[in-house]
């Protein structure tokens, strides 16, 4: 494991938590309508590929539950030819990928340091 693993899989935790609570109270049809929101999505989902995508092998080996190559290739899911946004596989995974994934990630992820009063 290198000791950036932690890191990216720390920061996957805590975009996953924000894209989960960003929809938490949303219908479909919110979504579709709030284009700040989709687009925030799109973008953190994005984001959570490309640190996954930064993960060694080893990790990832080591770590079997996180689907990593599906992760990683959901970036080209959501954006086809840099020109369109399948907003569809945004809301799945926003709705149910990432919050079925957050139980493992918490498990994997680096325990948060305390809050500091």
């Amino acid at each position: 494991m290198q000791k950036d693993d932690l890191v990216y899989v720390g920061h996957m935790l805590d975009l996953a938590r924000s894209v989960v609570s960003k929809v938490a109270s949303k219908s479909r049809s919110e979504f579709d309508a709030d284009e700040n929101l989709r687009l925030a999505l799109a973008h953190l989902i994005q984001t959570f590929g490309e640190a996954a995508r930064r993960v060694s092998s080893e990790f990832q080996r080591a770590h079997p539950k996180v689907p990593w190559k599906e992760i990683v290739g959901m970036r080209h899911k959501v954006v086809h030819d840099y020109l369109h946004v399948n907003y569809g596989i945004v809301w799945t995974v926003a709705t149910i990928d990432l919050p079925a994934l957050l139980p493992e990630l918490e498990r994997i992820a680096p325990p948060e340091p305390p809050k500091t009063p």
